[in-house]
């Protein structure tokens, strides 16, 4: 089995810590997304596609949820197989520890999933706008302006 010193599990907290700050600023998003929503709603100024918008970020919010859940069981892993490392309790301190890689791996990619949750929502925000629907990363970078003049 391959032995681990102290400092393996420690590497990993800048990593884990800012991961959960970029989640932070996620949920924090979503959640003034949500506020805006919400005081629409109350002014009955709602689209349909605010209600699925509304689905949409309540999918996101539970995904944020169980990414910052996991990851917060990754940092507790960390500690914890750092603790083991000083008791000298090598085999468990190796069992956590990949205990803690796989919950980072988990938050990973339940973080990935938000992003393309994340990126469906912006494209329902878009389909309002007709000239959107036909575009996509190719038309984007080569349409020039005099092609725009020309139509």
């Amino acid at each position: 089995m391959l032995q681990i010193s102290i400092n393996t599990p420690a590497l990993l907290f800048p990593a884990i810590t800012l991961l959960m700050l970029a989640y932070t600023n996620r949920f924090l998003a979503i959640a003034n997304r949500i506020r805006s929503l919400h005081q629409s709603y109350a002014k009955m100024e709602v689209k349909h596609t605010a209600i699925k918008q509304i689905k949409s970020l309540r999918a996101r919010l539970n995904l944020i949820k169980y990414m910052q859940g996991f990851g917060a069981l990754s940092f507790f892993c960390c500690v914890l197989c750092m603790y083991f490392i000083y008791r000298s309790w090598m085999y468990a301190a190796n069992i956590i520890f990949a205990a803690g890689m796989i919950t980072l791996l988990i938050s990973i990619v339940l973080s990935f999933l938000e992003i393309q949750q994340s990126t469906k929502a912006l494209e329902l925000e878009l389909s309002d706008i007709e000239e959107l629907g036909r575009a996509n990363i190719f038309t984007d970078m080569f349409y020039t302006k005099e092609e725009e003049k020309n139509k």
